[in-house]
This record gives C-alpha cells, structure tokens and sequence, in this order.
C-alpha cells in the first residue's frame, strides 16, 4: 500500500508540471495565432499599398517622362531662334520653361520620394514575410511539443487511475480488518451470553504492568431504545409508557383492532401476535421487573418495527411487505413458539395490538433498539418523526453519567467492556484486551503518523499476523521512523486521560509521555487503535476510556 500509494502521489505530483506546461503551451499558440492573423492582416494592407503605390508611381512616371520629353523637345526647337525673338516673347517663353522646369523638379521630387516609400514598403513586406514565416515555425513546434505533453497527461491519467483503484482495493481490505475484528453489528439481548466475561472487565490483572486497556462505553447501534435501559427504568419503578416515550420521544402507544392478523416473513407467512411474536427472541423472558414493564415496552416496540417495516401505516393500512427472521431485522425463534416463555408471552398477549404513534405525524415510527448504548442515545428519523439524542440517565444529564445511568442500573454485561473476542469467539491467543508498554507505544506512534498525515492511515494495519496481513503495511521500526519526524517517537506512557464530549462520543485522547503531553482527536485515536491494536483487541464505541495500571 505504501508503495502504491507513494507511486500515486508521485505521478500526480509529476503530472501536475505536465498540465501547467500544457496550459502555457495552449495559451502561446493561442497568442502565437492572433500574431500571425495581425501579421497576415499586415501584410494584406501593405501589399494592397505597395500595388496602389507601384500603380501611382508607374503613372507619374510616364506622365513625368512625356513632361521631360517634350519639354526637352521643345528647348531644342525654340534653341536657335532665341536671338530673333522680342524681348517679351523671350520674357514669356523663359517663363514658360522656368515654370516646366519647376514641375519637372516637382514630378523627380515625387519619383523620389515615392521611390522612397517604395522601397521602404518592399523591406516591411520582406520583413513581415519573415516574421510571419518564423512565427509558423514556432507555432508548429509548439504544437508538436503539446502533442506530446497531452499524450503524456493521457497515460499518466491512466496509470494514475490503475493505481487508485489498487489503492482502493487495499482500503477495502482495511475495512473488511475492521469488520472482521471489531465485528461491528446490531443485535439485541437475546442473542448474547448475559454473563459478563471477568477477563474483560477493568479489574482484572493482566500480570504486567504498566499496562494499557481500551474499553467500550456500549455496543452499536445506540438509535432507540437501550434493553438494558429499559431494564433499569423498570426497576427504578417506571412502566412501558414511561420507558417507550423516554426513548422515542414524543409519541403515544395505540391500541389497534386493524393490524394484520399474520406477516409476512422469510420464513413464510406467520400469525402476527400468536406466533411471529411469541417466537421473538429479544430479551430474556426472566425478566419481570416492575411487573413485566421492560418486556411490555420490548413487545410494543418489536410489533411496531415489524408493521413499519411490511409497510402498515396508520391511515393508509397496508402491510404486505416482508420481514427477515435474522438479527438484520429482528430475530425469530421458532421453537420458542412452541414452548413461549410465560413472562413474555404475558407481555406479548398484555399489549396485543398496540403501536407507537408519533405525536407530530400521527403515524407509526419504526422502534429501533440494541442490548446496550453505554449511557447515550442517538437520534434517528423514522417517518418524519425524530426520536430524542439524550444521556440516558437518570439525572436526565450527563452530570450523574456514569453512576446512575440506566444501563448499570439494569446490570449490562456491555456497559463498559474491554473487547478481545470476535463474535466468533476467535481471540488469536489472547485472554485479556491488556495491552504492554510497547504495543500501546507503537499505537500511540501510530497516532502521531496519522495526526500529522491524514494518508498514512492505508499503512497502519496491525502486524502481528491475527488476519491476513494487508499490503504494504508499516512495521513497529517504519511506523517509529515517521512519528520520529512529527515531533518524536513515544516509548513510554505514564498517564492518559479522555475527555468526553457532551454529544455522547469520546472527544479527546491526552497522555503524558516521555516526549512531552500527546493529545489527539477521540474518534481518529479510535480508527488508529482498531486498525493497530494487536489480536482482535478493539474498541466498539465511540465512547470509550483507556486506562493504564
């Protein structure tokens, strides 16, 4: 990737010159062209003049040479009889020659001074000839050299494309690492263990210090409603209604005697109350805090998303869409039908036929929900309707986060986890998501390189062999090399902070090194920690901590 990436750089930046050469080159033969169309324009004019002129001097010519001819005949005839003559006929006749004498110097002044111009007319037009010659030559060179310059631009656009599009490859085998290792997904309760893993949690010994973990505020989606949320505002004494308007925001629960009595989902068509929900596995039926209220709220929502989501609306019926059976969708069980929990079906048969209605559209919303936010929901669209981004706590604020958040009040086994595992389970022979001195060294490295060089993010992957390796990726030495260059190569740490923003992600990354106080943007830390992080070590949340013992 590096040397893709290098090359790409590289040949833009050598095309570039060629472009702006071009350009300069377009724009002379551009001012080389009007030259020679004033040039030849010129010399149309001065032709015309030169061939008016030669007409005119040829004419007074011979109008000058008739003059001196007869005037000279004239001489010779009166010649001898000048002495017979009165002295007034020689008055008149030495005027009248005085007078053809000063017309004949006037005509050879005239032949003169035409001849003049003549001749400085047949120098400009040589001279123009000339120029106007020599500017084609340029021209026609100039032309040939942005020929080739254009042909150049067109191979090295080519090439440049042939690189992008490896490049591209490469970014996409980052994001298929990322996918791969952070296992990013939306799922809900029912699909994961409810015990927490002791080896993920921040007190467990890693037996080395100092050590560094990096541990999750949450899992995706954070849109809607929190289970675990909902678990813990049932147990802090709140009903369905209470817990489905905290999330959803403006809204009401209707009860309707006109939704579809079956759906339709991948697994065919199902009866809609007494089969399709009862076989929903969403959230474990032990639950019965505040008298069901978390289950209640979780069949409302789950009926909701479902007649949203086949196209049943409010005033318009509908429903003959369908429905995936997959945690894509929402997740069907059907041996749970046969053997349905008591508690949810109770929650199911207790609520059948209500929906969540927006207060500002009057139709139904489409009720996403997740195990666990960390704390924080976002808000989303759903049908013109725009559900609430609020700390779920139970201040209402970020002030009591993270003591009284609802999602610890409710026990979430991913309120704050450090993640090693992927959803596989494969872990790449780590039990712990600590991380040594070195390793979170080369992170933090890698930080610097990225803070400083938004490109070098296509050579940050991990090194140590859990995935199929990406190409061109720097090594622990390369990626020191560069950081070296922004200021300095970190080797220890010995104390990091965060600083959360009030948008509900982790705004800042600041820690004390041998090289002074680093300090890097939340989100880009968080990109650099899951691309480099040895093992499947990552982060899942944007809100995050990290800690050091």
């Amino acid at each position: 990737m590096a040397k893709l990436q290098e090359t790409y750089e590289l040949s833009v930046a050598a095309t570039k010159p060629l472009e702006s050469e071009v350009l300069a080159l377009d724009g002379q033969i551009n001012s080389l062209l009007v030259q020679i169309g004033r040039a030849e324009q010129d010399l149309k004019v001065l032709e015309e003049s030169i061939f008016e002129r030669e007409v005119d001097l040829e004419f007074q010519k011979q109008l000058l040479e008739s003059r001196v001819r007869n005037t000279y005949v004239r001489q010779q005839r009166l010649n001898p009889w000048w002495s017979f003559l009165a002295d007034d006929e020689m008055q008149m006749l030495l005027r009248g020659v005085a007078y053809k004498q000063a017309v004949a110097d006037k005509d050879k002044e005239i032949i003169r001074d035409t001849g003049q111009q003549l001749q400085q007319l047949a120098e400009d037009k040589k001279q123009l000839k000339e120029n106007t010659a020599r500017l084609k030559v340029i021209k026609e060179k100039v032309a040939v050299q942005q020929k080739f310059l254009e042909g150049e631009i067109v191979k090295a656009k080519e090439y440049q494309k042939t690189l992008t599009g490896q490049i591209a490859e490469l970014s996409a085998r980052q994001q298929q690492l990322l996918a791969e290792k952070t296992g990013s997904f939306t799922t809900s309760v029912g699909e994961v263990p409810l015990t927490g893993d002791a080896n993920s949690r921040p007190d467990y010994n890693p037996g080395f210090s100092p050590a560094f973990g990096g541990f999750s505020f949450g899992a995706p989606h954070f849109k809607g409603m929190s289970q675990y949320g909902a678990r813990g505002r049932a147990q802090s004494g709140q009903n369905e209604e209470q817990i489905i308007k905290a999330y959803y925001g403006d809204v009401r629960i209707e009860q309707r005697g006109d939704l579809p009595a079956s759906i339709n989902t991948s697994v065919g068509s199902l009866p809609l109350e007494a089969n399709y929900l009862y076989g929903l596995a969403e959230m474990p039926a032990s639950w019965d805090d505040n008298n069901l209220a978390a289950l209640k709220a979780q069949a409302i929502a789950a009926r909701s998303y479902a007649m949203s989501y086949v196209g049943w609306r409010v005033n318009g019926g509908g429903g003959d869409g369908s429905i995936c059976t997959t945690e894509s969708c929402q997740v069907y069980n059907a041996s749970k039908v046969s053997n349905v929990p008591d508690n949810w079906k109770r929650a199911v048969d207790e609520t059948r036929g209500k929906i969540i209605v927006s207060n500002s559209t009057n139709e139904i919303i489409s009720a996403w929900y997740s195990a666990s936010s960390g704390g924080y929901q976002e808000s989303y669209e759903t049908l013109g309707h725009n559900t609430p981004n609020m700390w779920d706590t139970v201040c209402g604020n970020q002030g009591c986060w993270t003591g009284d958040a609802y999602e610890k009040i409710g026990e979430s086994p991913w309120f704050y986890k450090g993640w090693y595992r992927s959803r596989s389970g494969q872990d790449c022979g780590r039990s712990h998501p600590w991380l040594t001195q070195d390793e979170f060294a080369d992170i933090v490295n890698a930080a610097i390189v990225l803070q400083h060089d938004g490109g070098a993010v296509t050579h940050l992957s991990q090194v140590d062999g859990c995935f199929d390796q990406v190409p061109d990726t720097w090594d622990t030495a390369k990626v020191r090399e560069e950081a070296e260059k922004q200021g300095g190569a970190v080797s220890s740490i010995s104390s990091v902070n965060v600083v959360y923003g009030t948008n509900g992600v982790t705004q800042k990354v600041v820690m004390q090194t041998d090289k002074g106080t680093k300090e890097f943007d939340g989100q880009d830390f968080k990109l650099v920690f899951n691309l480099r992080a040895p093992g499947v070590i990552h982060l899942k949340s944007g809100l995050f901590n990290i800690e050091k013992k």
